[in-house]
Order: C-alpha cells, then sequence, then structure tokens
C-alpha cells in the first residue's frame, strides 16, 4: 500500500506536490499542518428555519451572534495548535459557504468544505428528476470551477450509507459521487453506520465504480469496537475515522480508545484520522430534550483524547501520522 505504517516518516511525494482548495484558496496538501478531518460550523436548515424559527420562543438563529460564535471558537482550535479543518457540511444538511466564509474572514484557519449529498434514502426534489450523470456535473462544478457564483471551490465529496443499506435513491447518489471522484481525483467521505456495518457496502460499492479505495473517508468507523469489520475496513486501503470523540451514546471515549490502541499497536495509524463531529451551532437540538446534555467541544480531543493516548504509550509519531500525514495523503491524488 501507498500509506505510511504506523509511526510513519514523511509524506508521501504526491502530498508534497499537491494542493488542497479551501475556503480561502488553494493551499499545499504538505503545508495542511494538525488537521480536524471530520467536524461541523453550522448545521442549519434553512427551510426549518422559516417554519419553525419561532415555535419555542424568540428565533434560534441571530445571523451576527451565531457567527461571532463560530469565529470565537475557531480562534480557539487554531490556539490549540490545528491549522486544517474539514467541514463536511454537503446538501442535506444546509450548507453556506457564503457564511463559513464570513467566519473564515475572522479566523486564520484552512477551512475545507465538501460538494456532494447528505441522505438516507431520498434525493431532495431539485435534484431527484437530474440524470445521475447532471448530478455528477454539478458535483464536479463545485469542486473544478465552485460553489455558485462564489469561486470557493469543494475539496472533497460526502455521501451517507446508514443503517438502511444502498436503498432507494442511494445507488444513484453514489454513482455519482464516484463519477465526480474519478474524473476530479478528489477524495469522498462516507457517513456509515458502525453497529450495520454499512462501511462495508460503502468500499464495496466504490470500487465497483473505480473508486481508488485509500481516498475514501469511512466516517464513524470508531464508533464500533468490532476489530474484524475495522481490519476488513483497513484491508481495502480505506481510511477510518475516529471521528466522534466526546459522544458517547454512539460509542464511549473509553472504549474508542481501547479499539484505536489495538489498531494503533497493529500498526494502522497510516489509516486513522481523529476527530469530533463536533459544530458550533446544530439546530436540530433546538427544542429536543434528549439534547440538552451534549455540549460539542473542538478542543476536546487536544485537551483529553491526546494526552491520554501518550499517557497509553501511543508515540508522538502517531499521533502525527493521525493528524498531519494521513489528511495530507487523503487530500493528495497517487502520482
Amino acid at each position: 500500500m501507498w500509506y505510511l505504517s504506523a509511526g510513519g516518516k514523511g509524506l508521501h511525494a504526491s502530498a508534497r506536490l499537491s494542493t488542497v482548495e479551501t475556503v480561502r484558496g488553494p493551499v499545499p496538501a504538505a503545508e495542511l499542518g494538525r488537521t480536524l478531518m471530520h467536524e461541523h460550523i453550522f448545521i442549519l436548515e434553512p427551510e426549518a428555519l422559516q417554519n419553525y424559527g419561532h415555535v419555542w420562543g424568540p428565533s434560534y438563529w441571530d445571523e451576527d451572534a451565531r457567527v461571532g460564535e463560530a469565529i470565537e471558537k475557531l480562534r480557539a482550535v487554531k490556539q490549540a495548535g490545528f491549522d486544517t479543518f474539514v467541514d463536511p457540511t454537503a446538501i442535506g444538511l444546509g450548507r453556506d459557504v457564503r457564511r463559513i466564509a464570513r467566519v473564515n474572514a475572522e479566523v486564520d484557519l484552512n477551512i475545507v468544505v465538501a460538494t456532494g449529498v447528505y441522505a438516507f434514502l431520498e434525493l431532495p426534489n431539485f435534484l431527484r428528476y437530474r440524470s445521475t450523470e447532471q448530478i455528477a456535473e454539478l458535483f464536479v462544478r463545485e469542486l473544478r470551477e465552485g460553489i455558485d457564483d462564489t469561486g470557493i471551490k469543494a475539496g472533497f465529496l460526502k455521501c451517507a450509507i446508514e443503517e438502511y443499506g444502498v436503498v432507494g435513491d442511494l445507488p444513484r447518489i453514489i454513482e455519482a459521487t464516484a463519477l465526480a471522484a474519478v474524473e476530479t481525483g478528489a477524495p469522498i467521505m462516507v457517513h456509515t453506520n458502525a453497529p450495520a456495518k454499512t462501511g462495508l457496502l460503502a468500499i464495496e460499492a466504490f470500487a465497483q465504480h473505480g473508486v481508488d479505495l485509500s481516498r475514501v473517508n469511512v466516517a464513524h468507523a470508531g464508533d464500533s469496537n468490532d476489530l474484524g469489520y475495522l481490519r476488513e475496513l483497513a484491508r481495502s486501503g480505506a481510511i477510518l475515522g475516529w471521528d466522534r470523540f466526546n459522544i458517547p451514546h454512539f460509542n464511549p471515549d473509553e472504549k474508542r480508545i481501547e479499539t484505536l490502541l489495538v489498531l494503533l499497536e497493529e500498526g494502522y495509524a497510516g489509516q486513522i484520522i481523529l476527530s469530533h463531529d463536533a459544530a458550533s451551532f446544530l439546530d436540530f437540538f433546538t427544542g429536543d430534550e434528549k439534547f440538552a446534555g451534549e455540549e460539542p467541544d473542538y478542543l476536546w480531543i487536544s485537551r483529553k483524547i491526546l494526552p491520554r493516548l501518550l499517557e497509553e504509550g501511543v508515540s508522538q509519531a502517531d499521533i502525527d501520522t493521525m493528524l498531519v500525514d494521513v489528511p495530507a495523503r487523503y487530500f493528495s491524488p497517487r502520482t
């Protein structure tokens, strides 16, 4: 395989030569630095805001206040030693790159945004009646020319395979995603359901469409403690997302760490990324008591997880591999 084993010794040549599209323009992949590979800034559905904005009292959305909160939180990410923030908020999650650009203008971080569709069963109506090829063309446009008229280019593709499997419109979404990836060389992040082992469905489907699996990030793989499942994903060459730290209802951190330590001992640091799947604001928390105890925190890994990994004997080289080398190679086509 072309990736580094645990305790990697530097970036592959493709990473040294490639550039990554960010909100502020292209950045050499080798200069991404420490990277949070799966975070969101805003999860905000405009249609929900228009129809439910005042159901629980004053509107839950104040543009200036929420943007200000995000700026403060992302400045703290930079101060914690991170240089790049990857935001996979695709269509279906309320993507607004203009709002993200407003935040990024005040924060010295590389922010990488996604194209693609986040849907578990059906395409949104705007896309459903277009051909798969037309949808792929929209993705390619966002990767090569920019999103709408903003000039901001997406840096990767996003899709999802939930517990329902590859059903409904999912075959079309996967095909459109794969077509765009093969055409442009862009990497893919796929949301998966660990208990249902849908990461295996993802790698099988993308392999059938000719996608380089070493450029596929199987998001939420770290929700699983099934080492057989995780090793099978790793053997495909895919990247495993340990990307929900501090979200205990998917998998407590203690179990995440325990499983991660086994894989690191087996030499898989070169195929693992670390992140939180946090957000500065998530609209679906509004008015729902079951989310009252949730406190998304972009700093949890730097404050809690990295010190714990070092205490457990994980080398600084392995940590650097997961936070620096793997993201740089993910965004770098093979040469």
